[in-house]
């Protein structure tokens, strides 16, 4: 946790302290929990207490039963997204001759989610232009992050690491979508939101 400030304020000299770490699985997987409770808890709360409005009509708000079931999921869904990108990156590490354990490339993974974590306070208040536009930016400061990160966690030369991060961006789109048509096929699985009169 004491990285989180500073990946926000500081980033490459943080990636510098982060690297010289020997991260274990157990304190890995405490962060993730932790730091994906924040967009969990605070969407949870704001689209079934304060709703969202388009326009001038009145705010929509999501049931508290039908949200405990989505917001479990979604909690679910950041865990495995995350642990599934730490686990492929550790798996490309070999192809750019990287440094990796399973505990380093998933700390990467989470340490580069930071900004989509903290960005998740934005829930609390579902404003729809603003969550969009906070959440873009939020996004690209995750991507920045990826890339600095790489050649500093994975012990590979720049050139390298913009090669691997690229790489691992992919990765991250096909699982966005992937989650999309899983989103899908819960809903008809009985994971739909319902929304109060």
């Amino acid at each position: 946790m004491k990285h989180v400030f500073g990946l926000m304020l500081q980033p490459d000299r943080q990636w510098r302290e982060i690297s010289r770490e020997q991260p274990s699985i157990l304190g890995v997987m405490a962060h993730i929990l932790i730091m994906a409770l924040i967009p969990a808890v605070a969407w949870f709360y704001g689209v079934t207490q304060i709703g969202w409005k388009v326009g001038a009509g009145e705010a929509t708000r999501i049931t508290v039963e039908s949200m405990m079931i989505i917001v479990v999921l979604f909690y679910l869904g950041m865990l495995a997204g995350l642990i599934g990108i730490g686990l492929l990156i550790h798996w490309m590490s070999i192809t750019y001759g990287a440094a990796s354990t399973p505990a380093k490339a998933i700390s990467l993974a989470a340490y580069t989610a930071t900004p989509l974590f903290i960005g998740g306070v934005l829930g609390f208040y579902p404003l729809l232009w603003l969550d969009l536009l906070l959440g873009t930016a939020a996004g690209c400061y995750a991507i920045l992050l990826l890339y600095l990160g790489i050649p500093h966690m994975m012990g590979v030369p720049k050139e390298r690491g913009y090669l691997f991060a690229s790489a691992t961006l992919a990765v991250g789109l096909v699982g966005i979508v992937t989650m999309m048509g899983a989103t899908v096929l819960l809903w008809e699985l009985g994971a739909m939101p319902v929304f109060t009169d």
